[in-house]
């Protein structure tokens, strides 16, 4: 049984990192969802300092 040559070109490409390019769109809708959170959880935490406990009216 004789052996062949090896092809040179095949383990460059079996060894090449070669990939998606972008994010995946699941990947990209859980992101935005997450830094949707981020703000709100942000927005709630500084309304917070900023309103008072109570309300007065002077409505009477």
């Amino acid at each position: 049984m004789t052996k062949r040559p090896r092809n040179p070109l095949v383990a460059a490409a079996r060894f090449r990192l070669a990939g998606p390019h972008q994010k995946t769109e699941k990947a990209r809708r859980r992101h935005e969802k997450v830094q949707l959170n981020v703000e709100l959880r942000q927005m709630r935490r500084s309304s917070k300092k900023t309103e008072p406990d109570f309300l007065i009216c002077s409505c009477l």
